[in-house]
């Protein structure tokens, strides 16, 4: 076990989800409605498992190869969505970050099991468990469940993104319709991946011209998002389980979801998420600035 800094142990809080109805994904087009169904079932399983280890004693925390933690509650995630998987789903593929890739199906499903293992781990409960259904590249259908905050975000190609909070009716989100970087709120998640990418000028360029900026960090920035209560998010350094469930759900609620330059991928090591308007004025004033990793 790898003891870090900070790690609390504090009685574990009573977290609870309650599930979506089946009546409540009628609106879903019949081509994703079953994967929809399937993914927030998945995300079911993940809290129960997620939520009962969390601000635990007995946490069993250790380091990985690229020096980032995990924990026994992100394996026990995974394996069990795996499992269900398999059985449900058995011709498709799967990525996950922990047990990485199986299968070359079209169809892949993403899994993040617990996004924001550093919040996790310290117990802060910005985290959350992220799934994604992929054709061919493209995410389709998309969840993000954090019990800690008690709240769900979610949504499927052509039907709209929903939110739930501790379990209740759902609502229909919407991005902002701020049209002005002048006006804008960004999270820009990490100064430290913006400098390794050598994007640290256009951050500080961008920061003085929005009207905040913030670092709300992980899942949360993209909900928030969703919600239309920011207009901005932008990271670099994110694989495509961090980030796959969010192309759909902010499509789905108006905005638009790209790599930092504007590519159409979830597999660019970047992402910039707006609210559709601010889009193409965000990607050109970052590009504007830009200075180049440093080679040396």
């Amino acid at each position: 076990m790898c003891p870090v800094p900070g790690h609390v142990n504090q009685p574990n809080p009573v977290l609870r989800w309650t599930s979506v109805a089946p009546s409540r994904l009628d609106s879903v087009t019949a081509s994703y409605s079953d994967d929809l169904a399937l993914a927030l079932s998945l995300a079911d399983t993940a809290d129960a498992i997620s939520a009962s280890r969390f601000r635990t004693a007995d946490l069993t925390i250790s380091t990985k190869p690229d020096h980032t933690h995990v924990t026994d509650a992100d394996l026990a995630v995974e394996h069990a969505l795996r499992d269900v998987l398999a059985r449900e789903r058995p011709d498709d593929g799967i990525l996950g970050e922990e047990y990485g890739t199986e299968g070359d199906s079209r169809r892949q499903w993403i899994i993040d099991p617990i996004d924001g293992t550093a919040n996790f781990l310290r117990g802060v409960p910005n985290w959350a468990t992220l799934l994604a259904l992929a054709i061919d590249g493209v995410p389709v259908v998309g969840v993000a469940s954090a019990p800690a905050f008690g709240k769900r975000w979610w949504a499927a190609r052509g039907t709209g993104a929903w939110l739930s909070e501790n379990g209740g009716e759902p609502r229909r989100l919407t991005v902002s319709s701020v049209d002005a970087i002048e006006n804008a709120s960004l999270s820009f998640q990490s100064i430290a991946q913006w400098d390794e990418a050598g994007y640290l000028d256009s951050l500080i360029d961008l920061s003085r011209d929005v009207w905040r900026d913030r670092a709300f960090g992980d899942m949360w920035s993209y909900g928030l998002l969703a919600e239309g209560l920011i207009d901005v998010v932008a990271e670099f350094d994110v694989k495509e389980y961090d980030i796959a469930p969010f192309a759909v759900i902010v499509e789905e609620a108006g905005g638009r979801f790209t790599a930092i330059d504007g590519a159409n991928s979830i597999a660019e090591r970047s992402s910039l998420a707006t609210n559709g308007v601010l889009h193409d004025a965000i990607v050109t004033h970052i590009a504007r600035t830009h200075s180049s990793p440093s080679t040396t």
